[in-house]
């Protein structure tokens, strides 16, 4: 008799989990509490997988042998709550695809910068023509990798701290942590120390011939493995402090890497590409000679430092990607030209203190974006920083075209949540380059 597998979420983790499923066999039936974007809806019926959306009904769903629940989904959500009481197993997404691998695995993670180095490794291995595939938290789901193709060498996943609260078995080949910094407290009770043991899930099934690279400078990562010494002999240290010039070197090697003509900018790129080439470098896919063309090559996802024009001397940059204080300190530690700053959104609880030394040092004005700014209001005039308010990105933009002079840069690098105005960040980032390419027409 068939298993019956039931999947919470119709998104891409619950689809790709739906599709990898069907081809092995289950008896599958998928539940949104939300509706089902269209194209995932074909694709479900296109393989006949039954589903249901905008309610999830417990005579469908308790009766299953095994839940796949989307890594949104809480454990504290009441469907989750009374799977439980019935005894029912309920593992992650990345947990499921993971019994059905049969790749080597790069797994990558971190507060900051993940989408970057797990494309950028990407880059490094398939621009020499490597078997290999991406996605996790980027693209693809992971498991929609394995139903089309689960003959890949590696794998290379970004994976969230949500997709990594579900892992049993999980266990990659070569881990990376590249930061924790405070971010999703509310999923984590407030406790940063509960974010930080789910970023360390990736290392929970570490073994002999594995490795995991972290960043020595970062306090997070080095007091939890101060404190689990055990996971010490299976650590590779990275002192991001050391790339301030973009050259680098691997350990024990003499070729030397240069960044200068790459995309790349910034000490926390720098960082994130020697992680990229490391792990890279030690699937013995590739040579060194090979990796510094693909660092040339590379071209950063959007939304990430994103240069998208220059109007009358005055560049325009999108880092709509940056939704907490960590990554606009990363933003303005790159930035060279005087800047005027379009911070906002749902703030999270932001410490602006983390960023004050840069924005007094490279920031001529803030321009407030939201629909509440006090908490950047009630901040920054106090510490004598010139701060406008505005309530809508034409707004904003129109502010930051009236007070930039040739030679500025305007770096949209918002530190919050993008819901009060737009669908997410990639909506922010997609308006904010359409309008300004709108203006180089006019």
């Amino acid at each position: 008799m068939r298993k019956r597998l039931v999947i919470l979420g119709g998104g891409e983790s619950g689809v790709g989990t739906a599709l990898l499923a069907k081809k092995n066999g289950y008896e599958v039936f998928v539940s949104d509490l939300g509706y089902i974007q269209t194209n995932y809806k074909d694709e479900l019926e296109k393989v006949e997988i039954q589903f249901e959306e905008g309610k999830h009904s417990d005579s469908l769903i308790l009766n299953a042998d095994m839940i796949v629940k989307s890594p949104g989904i809480p454990d504290k959500a009441p469907i989750i709550k009374k799977a439980i009481e019935n005894q029912i197993p309920i593992i992650g997404e990345i947990e499921f695809a993971f019994q059905h691998n049969r790749s080597k695995i790069i797994a990558i993670t971190g507060s900051n910068g993940k989408t970057t180095t797990t494309l950028l490794t990407y880059h490094l291995l398939q621009s020499n023509g490597s078997n290999v595939a991406v996605g996790g938290n980027v693209g693809k789901s992971y498991a929609r990798i394995l139903a089309e193709n689960d003959k890949y060498d590696w794998i290379v996943l970004e994976l969230s701290s949500f997709q990594l609260d579900s892992i049993q078995t999980f266990s990659a080949d070569i881990s990376m942590i590249l930061n924790i910094t405070k971010d999703h407290l509310d999923r984590y009770d407030y406790k940063i120390e509960n974010y930080i043991n789910s970023k360390f899930l990736i290392s929970k099934n570490i073994h002999q011939g594995q490795t995991l690279i972290y960043n020595t400078q970062n306090e997070a990562s080095a007091n939890y493995l101060n404190q689990h010494p055990n996971l010490l002999k299976f650590a590779i240290g990275v002192d991001s402090n050391k790339f301030m010039d973009g050259k680098f070197h691997l350990p024990n090697r003499n070729f030397v890497f240069d960044l200068s003509a790459s995309s790349l900018r910034g000490i926390h790129n720098y960082f994130n590409a020697y992680c990229a080439s490391l792990a890279a470098f030690m699937t013995g896919l590739v040579t060194e000679d090979q990796i510094q063309k693909a660092l040339n090559s590379f071209v950063n996802a959007p939304h990430r430092l994103e240069k998208v024009a220059v109007i009358d001397g005055i560049e325009f940059i999108n880092d709509s990607k940056a939704t907490n204080v960590d990554s606009v300190f990363y933003a303005l530690q790159s930035m060279t030209k005087p800047t005027i700053l379009i911070l906002g959104g749902v703030d999270k609880g932001n410490d602006y203190n983390e960023i004050l030394d840069f924005v007094k040092e490279k920031v001529k004005l803030i321009i407030a974006m939201g629909t509440d700014n006090s908490p950047i209001l009630n901040f920054f005039p106090s510490k004598n920083i010139k701060t406008i308010s505005t309530d809508s990105l034409d707004e904003a933009i129109s502010k930051s075209m009236k007070y930039a002079q040739s030679g500025d840069a305007v770096l949209l690098s918002p530190a919050c949540a993008s819901f009060d105005l737009f669908k997410n960040y990639e909506d922010r980032g997609d308006q904010f380059r359409t309008k300004i390419l709108a203006k180089i027409k006019q």
